[in-house]
């Protein structure tokens, strides 16, 4: 039987997500029969890693807030769970499902398909989110603001004037 998505209730658990004013910040879509639905929310990322057990596969919608001092932006990942346990059948399955999610889920910084819990650990998710921005910015102080805006290789010593911009 072909997979479908509650696309109303799925839209309704994203956009709540996506709301910065919002405490949720990740949903997950799991399969309820062959329709993908919304399944658990929530407001602490460990509860979602609870949520990935070796026995299931799920879709996820997260939103980090990433930055420094300067600014606080909100990153969102798409992140596939495929369980340890999950038949290959299932596993080959997931991939063309994903495109069902993916109609509804469509904002997102960087995509995920994990296995492995150790890759759903906060910080590697972060960081990985952080590579994908491509922007870097220091917020030390004395840094010349054009240097801020820079890539890191290219960033000039502090007190030095870039002949592009003055200091």
């Amino acid at each position: 039987m072909a997979t479908k998505i509650d696309k109303e209730a799925c839209r309704e658990a994203y956009n709540l997500v996506r709301d910065d004013g919002s405490a949720v910040i990740w949903v997950t879509f799991k399969y309820d029969g062959s329709t993908i639905v919304p399944g658990e929310q929530g407001e602490e990322y460990q509860d979602f890693i609870q949520q990935c057990t070796d026995d299931i596969r799920l879709f996820a919608f997260v939103r980090f807030t990433t930055g420094d001092a300067m600014s606080k932006r909100s990153k969102f990942a798409l992140i596939t769970w495929i369980g340890e346990n999950v038949s290959g059948l299932q596993r080959a399955k997931t991939g063309t499902d994903k495109t069902l999610v993916k109609e509804v889920v469509q904002n997102f910084a960087k995509e995920f398909v994990i296995s492995d819990r150790k890759e759903l650990e906060e910080d590697f998710i972060k960081s990985e989110l952080k590579k994908a921005g491509g922007a870097w910015a220091s917020a030390a102080p004395g840094f010349p603001r054009w240097a801020r805006l820079l890539p890191a290789e290219e960033a000039a010593v502090p007190g030095a004037s870039h002949p592009r911009w003055p200091s």
